[in-house]
């Protein structure tokens, strides 16, 4: 859903500050909308050692401001003056539920910037074989699972 007083841009992370900042409006234009997510999902005592064992070998390929989505904002510095709902080092949880098929998940694990990042370089952190424990684990390749995505929310407003 678009709105018409919203611009909405996708930039690559190899755009320098100056491009973006000619992109986005320059000094004193203040736009900003922040987007992250994780899956949480409590398939199975079996699934949840895979998921960590898989996360953990996609760590080395992540820019390293990852940490504020994996602190859940919580270490995110937010300039910016909280507008009651939220605050810096406080982030307002939401939890996001939703029903998810197993090609579903595989396809959100081959969209992680790590995982293409890791196969630019050569490396498969998604393996067929990786691909065949988490679907053992899963229950199956036809099967959906109840997930919750845990987002975290900070709101504020620009001191003029």
């Amino acid at each position: 859903m678009t709105h018409p007083r919203v611009g909405y841009l996708h930039t690559p992370l190899s755009l320098s500050a100056d491009e973006l900042m000619s992109l986005l409006g320059g000094e004193d234009s203040v736009d900003l909308v922040t987007v992250s997510q994780a899956v949480h999902c409590v398939v199975s005592p079996t699934f949840n050692p895979i998921m960590k064992h898989f996360h953990d070998t996609t760590l080395p390929f992540w820019n390293p401001d990852i940490h504020y989505i994996f602190d859940g904002y919580r270490t995110l510095p937010f300039p910016f003056e909280s507008v009651g709902l939220d605050s810096e080092g406080k982030p307002l949880p939401l939890d996001i539920p939703k029903e998810l098929s197993f090609d579903g998940f595989v396809r959100m694990l081959r969209s992680l910037s790590a995982v293409t990042m890791a196969k630019e370089t050569g490396m498969d952190l998604l393996s067929q074989g990786v691909v065949n424990e988490f679907e053992s684990a899963w229950g199956g390749s036809k099967l959906d699972k109840s997930v919750t995505y845990k987002a975290f929310i900070l709101v504020g407003k620009v001191n003029l």
